[in-house]
């Protein structure tokens, strides 16, 4: 008997085709609330996902027969490993978006140094004279916080454009990446950053890890560039430290409400950037994550291993319940 795929995001022809071979595919893209989706979770050997879809014990708990999540994105957040594990439920992701991320990092960062959307503004205008000066990469130093795979590769970009490198990272100890200075305590590198980007996971010790208390720490010439999780910043604090000076200025991909409410006084503030959670929006990249998110679907529901399965695959033995 084939196993059943309920598909929650919009896919193309080809891509239903392909998961067509593999099994039964029930697509429902609605609110997990809709009795659609309820009855084909129900019936569901695997399932794929994106970030708005959270799958919780109780989101497991609807779904007896589930053996295999993939989800349409790198972080993990919106998914219950402990619970997962627990019903022995492969859960798998796509990392391999680390070049467009860390492309997209830089470009904030260079946006900010050069003014970019004031001078942008001032193009469209007659008045050509009212020049935003900007202040020079080199010499500058940028804090990484989090130096995983596309920490460094933020690190990499910024030391083509002749910038000092330091990092913070609370899980690995010292990489062995030769141009860059780990710091052994965040707010001491914080304190001496010109520039500082986040690029961590989103858990219980990284939420709000960007907080009065860190940005108390920042230099009042600094900048801050968000393109990993929202919830990383307290972005109240943020708010209250850019509308008081305390920083220089902030760039954000993301937020901790997407989208934001329209009275989010960070829209408004002519020294902060936010652009809309376009960390992955390239062509190339999203055609990549997608062909990640069905071949990891395909290989779990085979029982075979899944290099980017982040919880203990079930045994090929292990079948689903008898109807």
């Amino acid at each position: 008997m084939q196993p059943r795929v309920l598909v929650t995001i919009p896919l193309p022809a080809s891509a239903l085709s392909l998961l067509e071979k593999h099994g039964t595919v029930t697509s429902v893209t609605g609110s997990p609330d809709d009795p659609r989706f309820g009855a084909a979770l129900a019936e569901a050997d695997g399932i794929l996902i994106s970030p708005r879809i959270r799958v919780d014990r109780d989101f497991l708990g609807r779904a007896p027969r589930l053996r295999a999540v993939s989800t349409y994105s790198v972080g993990l957040d919106h998914i219950d490993l402990a619970a997962a594990r627990e019903r022995a439920v492969a859960v798998a992701h796509t990392p391999v978006l680390t070049d467009t991320v860390a492309d997209l990092t830089i470009a904030l960062i260079l946006a900010l140094a050069r003014r970019m959307p004031e001078a942008i503004r001032i193009g469209a205008s007659p008045n050509w004279q009212a020049t935003p000066m900007g202040i020079d990469l080199k010499g500058k130093t940028l804090l990484i916080v989090g130096f995983g795979r596309i920490g460094q590769e933020v690190a990499r970009r910024a030391l083509a454009c002749k910038m000092k490198i330091a990092y913070f990272d609370q899980r690995a100890p010292d990489v062995p990446f030769e141009a860059a200075v780990r710091v052994p305590e965040l707010s001491k590198g914080l304190a001496e950053a010109d520039f500082v980007s986040l690029n961590v996971d989103l858990n219980a010790s990284t939420r709000h890890l960007i907080g009065r208390e860190a940005l108390a720490c920042m230099k009042p010439t600094a900048f801050l560039v968000n393109t990993s999780r929202g919830a990383v910043v307290d972005q109240k604090a943020l708010t209250e430290a850019l509308r008081e000076g305390r920083i220089a200025g902030a760039a954000l991909d993301v937020l901790e409400q997407e989208p934001p409410d329209a009275s989010d006084p960070l829209l408004r503030m002519s020294n902060v950037i936010v652009v809309p959670h376009i960390g992955s929006a390239t062509v190339e990249t999203r055609q990549a994550m997608l062909d990640c998110a069905l071949d990891n679907l395909i290989t779990c529901l085979k029982g075979e291993p899944c290099r980017f399965a982040v919880t203990p695959q079930p045994t090929p033995a292990r079948s689903a319940p008898k109807e």
